[in-house]
C-alpha cells in the first residue's frame, strides 16, 4: 500500500510537521517527497505540484489535501492518532480548510522558510521517495 506525504521542501512549518509524523508513525507506512522533487512530478497533476500552499496525501491512487490530507494520514497512523484524524473528518471540510489555507498563506511569515528543501538524515533515508 502506498502512502505518500507530499509537502513544501523549503517550509519550516511543513518540515517540522514530517518530523513530527516521523516520530509518529511507529509502523512506518509513511514515505515521504517534496512537492518539488521527481515522486511529485510523477504522481502528481502540475497544479498540484505548483500549489505549495498544500499538503498532499497519496495513498493507493487517490489524493487528497489541505485539512483532509492531515486527517487521512492521522487516520494511516492509527492507535491514537486514528480517532484524531476521524475528529478532523469529521468536520466539514468548507470549515476545516479556511484554518488550514489561514496557517498555510501565513507559514512562512510565521514559521519561515529555508533556501533549499529538507534533506533527510541517513537513518531517514529509507522514508523519503526523493
Amino acid at each position: 500500500m502506498d502512502r505518500i506525504v507530499f509537502f513544501d521542501g523549503v517550509c519550516n512549518l511543513c518540515s517540522t510537521t514530517v518530523d513530527t509524523l516521523m516520530a509518529l508513525d511507529k509502523k512506518r507506512v509513511l514515505k515521504y517527497a517534496s512537492l518539488q522533487g521527481e515522486t511529485a512530478k510523477k504522481l502528481l497533476s502540475e497544479e498540484k505540484i505548483q500549489n505549495l500552499d498544500s499538503i498532499v496525501f497519496y495513498e493507493d491512487g487517490e489524493i487528497f489535501e489541505r485539512s483532509e490530507a492531515i486527517g487521512k494520514i492521522l487516520c494511516s497512523i492509527g492507535s491514537i492518532y486514528k480517532l484524531a484524524g476521524k475528529i478532523v473528518l469529521f468536520f466539514p471540510l468548507s470549515i476545516t480548510d479556511l484554518i488550514y489555507k489561514f496557517i498555510a498563506r501565513n507559514r512562512y511569515k510565521f514559521f519561515g522558510k529555508k533556501d533549499t528543501c529538507r534533506l533527510p538524515t541517513a537513518e531517514e533515508r529509507s522514508y523519503f521517495l526523493d
